[in-house]
Protein backbone atom coordinates (compact mmCIF):
# COMPACT_ATOMS: atom_id res chain seq x y z
CA UNK A 1 0.00 0.00 0.00
CA UNK A 2 1.16 3.53 -0.75
CA UNK A 3 1.75 6.00 2.04
CA UNK A 4 -1.35 7.93 1.02
CA UNK A 5 -3.55 4.84 1.27
CA UNK A 6 -2.07 3.96 4.65
CA UNK A 7 -2.83 7.43 6.00
CA UNK A 8 -6.36 7.30 4.60
CA UNK A 9 -6.94 3.89 6.18
CA UNK A 10 -5.61 5.01 9.56
CA UNK A 11 -7.79 8.12 9.38
CA UNK A 12 -11.04 6.19 9.06
CA UNK A 13 -9.99 3.25 11.26
CA UNK A 14 -11.37 4.66 14.57
CA UNK A 15 -14.79 5.25 13.03
CA UNK A 16 -14.79 1.81 11.38
CA UNK A 17 -13.87 0.09 14.64
CA UNK A 18 -16.67 1.90 16.48
CA UNK A 19 -19.25 0.98 13.82
CA UNK A 20 -18.12 -2.65 13.77
CA UNK A 21 -18.34 -2.90 17.56
CA UNK A 22 -21.78 -1.31 17.80
CA UNK A 23 -23.42 -2.86 14.74
CA UNK A 24 -21.60 -6.15 15.01
CA UNK A 25 -22.36 -6.45 18.70
CA UNK A 26 -26.06 -5.80 18.14
CA UNK A 27 -26.31 -8.22 15.23
CA UNK A 28 -24.33 -10.84 17.11
CA UNK A 29 -26.57 -10.63 20.17
CA UNK A 30 -29.71 -10.82 18.00
CA UNK A 31 -28.34 -13.82 16.11
CA UNK A 32 -27.48 -15.69 19.32
CA UNK A 33 -30.88 -14.94 20.78
CA UNK A 34 -32.72 -16.04 17.63
CA UNK A 35 -30.79 -19.34 17.68
CA UNK A 36 -31.58 -20.02 21.34
CA UNK A 37 -27.99 -19.51 22.49
CA UNK A 38 -28.74 -16.46 24.65
CA UNK A 39 -32.08 -17.20 26.36
CA UNK A 40 -33.56 -14.97 29.03
CA UNK A 41 -34.24 -18.05 31.14
CA UNK A 42 -33.09 -21.65 30.94
CA UNK A 43 -30.12 -23.34 29.33
CA UNK A 44 -28.75 -22.30 25.91
CA UNK A 45 -29.82 -24.79 23.24
CA UNK A 46 -29.09 -24.36 19.54
CA UNK A 47 -32.39 -24.45 17.64
CA UNK A 48 -34.42 -22.73 14.94
CA UNK A 49 -37.59 -22.70 17.01
CA UNK A 50 -37.78 -18.90 16.97
CA UNK A 51 -37.93 -18.90 13.16
CA UNK A 52 -40.34 -21.81 12.86
CA UNK A 53 -42.64 -20.29 15.51
CA UNK A 54 -43.30 -17.36 13.17
CA UNK A 55 -44.66 -19.79 10.58
CA UNK A 56 -46.33 -18.37 7.49
CA UNK A 57 -46.37 -14.88 8.97
CA UNK A 58 -42.62 -14.67 8.43
CA UNK A 59 -42.91 -15.36 4.70
CA UNK A 60 -45.78 -12.93 4.31
CA UNK A 61 -43.73 -10.28 6.11
CA UNK A 62 -40.71 -10.96 3.88
CA UNK A 63 -42.79 -10.59 0.69
CA UNK A 64 -44.46 -7.43 2.00
CA UNK A 65 -41.16 -5.89 3.10
CA UNK A 66 -39.48 -6.59 -0.24
CA UNK A 67 -42.48 -5.28 -2.20
CA UNK A 68 -42.81 -2.02 -0.26
CA UNK A 69 -39.05 -1.42 -0.27
CA UNK A 70 -38.68 -2.16 -3.99
CA UNK A 71 -41.63 -0.01 -5.12
CA UNK A 72 -40.67 2.86 -2.82
CA UNK A 73 -37.02 2.74 -3.92
CA UNK A 74 -37.92 2.74 -7.62
CA UNK A 75 -40.25 5.72 -7.15
CA UNK A 76 -37.62 7.56 -5.11
CA UNK A 77 -34.94 6.94 -7.74
CA UNK A 78 -37.13 8.16 -10.62
CA UNK A 79 -38.33 11.27 -8.76
CA UNK A 80 -34.90 12.03 -7.33
CA UNK A 81 -33.19 11.67 -10.72
CA UNK A 82 -35.77 13.95 -12.34
CA UNK A 83 -35.22 16.56 -9.63
CA UNK A 84 -31.42 16.30 -9.90
CA UNK A 85 -31.49 16.74 -13.68
CA UNK A 86 -32.72 20.31 -13.17
CA UNK A 87 -29.10 21.12 -12.26
CA UNK A 88 -28.18 20.85 -15.94
CA UNK A 89 -30.71 23.53 -16.85
CA UNK A 90 -29.51 25.88 -14.14
CA UNK A 91 -32.66 25.74 -12.02
CA UNK A 92 -32.18 25.07 -8.29
CA UNK A 93 -35.78 25.07 -7.06
CA UNK A 94 -36.07 21.27 -6.93
CA UNK A 95 -32.80 20.92 -5.02
CA UNK A 96 -33.81 23.58 -2.50
CA UNK A 97 -37.07 21.68 -1.95
CA UNK A 98 -35.09 18.45 -1.57
CA UNK A 99 -32.78 20.03 1.00
CA UNK A 100 -35.79 21.23 3.01
CA UNK A 101 -37.41 17.79 2.77
CA UNK A 102 -34.32 16.08 4.20
CA UNK A 103 -34.76 18.01 7.45
CA UNK A 104 -38.27 16.58 8.00
CA UNK A 105 -38.23 13.39 10.16
CA UNK A 106 -40.04 10.36 8.76
CA UNK A 107 -42.35 10.38 11.78
CA UNK A 108 -43.62 13.86 10.94
CA UNK A 109 -43.75 12.96 7.25
CA UNK A 110 -45.93 9.92 8.02
CA UNK A 111 -48.27 12.00 10.16
CA UNK A 112 -48.52 14.64 7.43
CA UNK A 113 -49.17 12.00 4.77
CA UNK A 114 -51.92 10.52 6.93
CA UNK A 115 -53.59 13.91 7.39
CA UNK A 116 -53.36 14.45 3.64
CA UNK A 117 -54.48 11.07 2.28
CA UNK A 118 -56.75 9.54 4.94
CA UNK A 119 -60.48 9.08 4.29
CA UNK A 120 -61.22 12.27 6.23
CA UNK A 121 -57.98 14.01 5.25
CA UNK A 122 -57.29 17.24 3.43
CA UNK A 123 -57.47 15.92 -0.15
CA UNK A 124 -60.83 14.13 0.28
CA UNK A 125 -62.26 17.34 1.77
CA UNK A 126 -60.94 19.41 -1.12
CA UNK A 127 -62.47 17.06 -3.70
CA UNK A 128 -65.67 16.48 -1.67
CA UNK A 129 -65.15 12.71 -1.35
CA UNK A 130 -65.50 12.26 2.40
CA UNK A 131 -68.68 10.17 2.00
CA UNK A 132 -66.87 7.00 0.94
CA UNK A 133 -65.73 7.85 -2.57
CA UNK A 134 -62.08 8.32 -1.61
CA UNK A 135 -59.80 5.28 -2.22
CA UNK A 136 -58.34 3.51 0.81
CA UNK A 137 -54.82 4.91 0.64
CA UNK A 138 -54.01 4.87 4.36
CA UNK A 139 -54.26 1.44 5.97
CA UNK A 140 -55.43 -0.02 2.67
CA UNK A 141 -54.61 -3.29 0.99
CA UNK A 142 -51.88 -1.94 -1.26
CA UNK A 143 -49.85 0.14 1.24
CA UNK A 144 -50.01 3.15 -1.09
CA UNK A 145 -49.56 5.84 1.55
CA UNK A 146 -46.50 4.04 2.93
CA UNK A 147 -44.86 3.83 -0.50
CA UNK A 148 -45.69 7.48 -1.26
CA UNK A 149 -44.20 8.71 2.01
CA UNK A 150 -40.97 6.77 1.50
CA UNK A 151 -40.79 7.89 -2.15
CA UNK A 152 -41.27 11.53 -1.17
CA UNK A 153 -38.70 11.56 1.60
CA UNK A 154 -36.08 9.34 0.01
CA UNK A 155 -36.32 11.01 -3.40
CA UNK A 156 -34.87 14.12 -1.73
CA UNK A 157 -31.87 12.08 -0.60
CA UNK A 158 -31.41 10.60 -4.08
CA UNK A 159 -31.67 14.05 -5.66
CA UNK A 160 -28.98 15.53 -3.41
CA UNK A 161 -26.57 12.62 -4.05
CA UNK A 162 -27.07 12.58 -7.82
CA UNK A 163 -26.98 16.38 -8.08
CA UNK A 164 -23.48 16.34 -6.64
CA UNK A 165 -22.34 14.05 -9.45
CA UNK A 166 -24.14 16.13 -12.08
CA UNK A 167 -22.58 19.36 -10.86
CA UNK A 168 -19.02 18.03 -10.73
CA UNK A 169 -18.73 15.60 -13.64
CA UNK A 170 -21.66 15.61 -16.05
CA UNK A 171 -22.17 19.26 -16.96
CA UNK A 172 -18.98 19.55 -19.06
CA UNK A 173 -19.58 16.27 -20.92
CA UNK A 174 -23.20 17.22 -21.57
CA UNK A 175 -22.20 20.55 -23.09
CA UNK A 176 -19.57 18.85 -25.27
CA UNK A 177 -22.12 16.31 -26.53
CA UNK A 178 -24.60 19.09 -27.28
CA UNK A 179 -21.91 20.95 -29.23
CA UNK A 180 -21.29 17.83 -31.31
CA UNK A 181 -24.98 17.68 -32.22
CA UNK A 182 -26.36 15.12 -29.77
CA UNK A 183 -30.02 15.55 -28.90
CA UNK A 184 -31.44 15.75 -25.39
CA UNK A 185 -32.45 12.06 -25.23
CA UNK A 186 -29.11 10.92 -26.70
CA UNK A 187 -27.19 13.01 -24.17
CA UNK A 188 -29.23 11.57 -21.32
CA UNK A 189 -28.86 7.96 -22.50
CA UNK A 190 -25.21 8.02 -23.55
CA UNK A 191 -23.66 10.66 -21.27
CA UNK A 192 -25.71 11.53 -18.22
CA UNK A 193 -27.09 8.13 -17.23
CA UNK A 194 -23.77 6.20 -17.40
CA UNK A 195 -22.01 8.87 -15.33
CA UNK A 196 -24.69 9.08 -12.61
CA UNK A 197 -25.37 5.33 -12.48
CA UNK A 198 -22.90 4.67 -9.61
CA UNK A 199 -24.45 7.49 -7.54
CA UNK A 200 -27.92 6.18 -8.34
CA UNK A 201 -26.92 2.65 -7.36
CA UNK A 202 -25.41 3.74 -4.05
CA UNK A 203 -28.34 5.98 -3.11
CA UNK A 204 -30.86 3.32 -4.16
CA UNK A 205 -29.10 0.67 -2.03
CA UNK A 206 -29.05 3.00 0.99
CA UNK A 207 -32.72 3.86 0.45
CA UNK A 208 -33.74 0.20 0.13
CA UNK A 209 -31.78 -0.75 3.25
CA UNK A 210 -33.32 2.09 5.24
CA UNK A 211 -36.87 1.17 4.20
CA UNK A 212 -36.33 -2.48 5.16
CA UNK A 213 -35.37 -1.42 8.68
CA UNK A 214 -37.77 1.49 9.05
CA UNK A 215 -40.63 1.13 11.53
CA UNK A 216 -42.64 4.29 12.13
CA UNK A 217 -44.04 4.92 8.63
CA UNK A 218 -45.34 1.39 8.15
CA UNK A 219 -46.77 1.36 11.67
CA UNK A 220 -48.66 4.64 11.23
CA UNK A 221 -49.85 4.36 7.61
CA UNK A 222 -49.99 0.59 7.04
CA UNK A 223 -52.38 -2.22 7.88
CA UNK A 224 -52.24 -4.20 11.13
CA UNK A 225 -51.80 -7.46 9.18
CA UNK A 226 -49.71 -8.54 7.42
CA UNK A 227 -46.90 -6.43 8.79
CA UNK A 228 -43.36 -5.69 7.59
CA UNK A 229 -40.42 -7.35 9.30
CA UNK A 230 -39.47 -4.21 11.22
CA UNK A 231 -42.96 -3.80 12.65
CA UNK A 232 -43.11 -7.50 13.52
CA UNK A 233 -39.76 -7.33 15.31
CA UNK A 234 -40.73 -4.26 17.38
CA UNK A 235 -44.15 -5.69 18.24
CA UNK A 236 -42.69 -8.97 19.45
CA UNK A 237 -39.83 -7.28 21.30
CA UNK A 238 -42.20 -5.00 23.23
CA UNK A 239 -44.66 -7.80 23.99
CA UNK A 240 -45.36 -8.60 27.64
CA UNK A 241 -44.58 -12.21 26.77
CA UNK A 242 -40.82 -12.48 27.27
CA UNK A 243 -40.85 -15.80 25.42
CA UNK A 244 -41.45 -13.80 22.22
CA UNK A 245 -38.02 -12.13 22.40
CA UNK A 246 -36.27 -14.85 20.34
CA UNK A 247 -38.97 -14.49 17.67
CA UNK A 248 -38.38 -10.73 17.61
CA UNK A 249 -34.67 -11.37 17.16
CA UNK A 250 -35.45 -13.82 14.35
CA UNK A 251 -37.55 -11.25 12.48
CA UNK A 252 -34.82 -8.64 12.96
CA UNK A 253 -32.14 -11.03 11.66
CA UNK A 254 -34.15 -11.77 8.51
CA UNK A 255 -34.54 -8.03 7.86
CA UNK A 256 -30.82 -7.54 8.45
CA UNK A 257 -30.01 -10.38 6.06
CA UNK A 258 -32.11 -8.77 3.30
CA UNK A 259 -30.35 -5.45 3.83
CA UNK A 260 -26.91 -7.07 3.81
CA UNK A 261 -27.65 -8.94 0.56
CA UNK A 262 -28.75 -5.75 -1.20
CA UNK A 263 -25.77 -3.79 0.14
CA UNK A 264 -23.38 -6.55 -1.00
CA UNK A 265 -24.84 -6.63 -4.51
CA UNK A 266 -24.66 -2.83 -4.80
CA UNK A 267 -21.09 -2.73 -3.48
CA UNK A 268 -20.03 -5.46 -5.90
CA UNK A 269 -21.49 -3.46 -8.79
CA UNK A 270 -19.76 -0.28 -7.63
CA UNK A 271 -16.41 -2.05 -7.34
CA UNK A 272 -16.71 -3.10 -10.99
CA UNK A 273 -17.55 0.41 -12.19
CA UNK A 274 -14.99 2.74 -13.72
CA UNK A 275 -15.72 5.35 -11.05
CA UNK A 276 -14.47 3.04 -8.29
CA UNK A 277 -11.32 2.20 -10.24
Amino acid sequence: MSERKVRSTLGVLPAVILVVLVVGGGLGAALLQSLGLMPLVGQPVLSLDAYSALGGDLWRSIVLTLTVATVSTLLAVVIGLAAALTVLSGRRTALVAAALTLAVPHLIGAAAMGLLLADSGLLPRIFGLTDGGWPELVGGRWWIAVALEYAWKESAFVAIVVAGTLATRVAGFDETAATLGAGRWARFRLVTLPLVRPALTASAAITFTYIVGSYEVARILGRPYPEPLSVMAIRLFTSIDLAARPQAAAAAMVAAALAIVVATVALNYLRRSAVWK
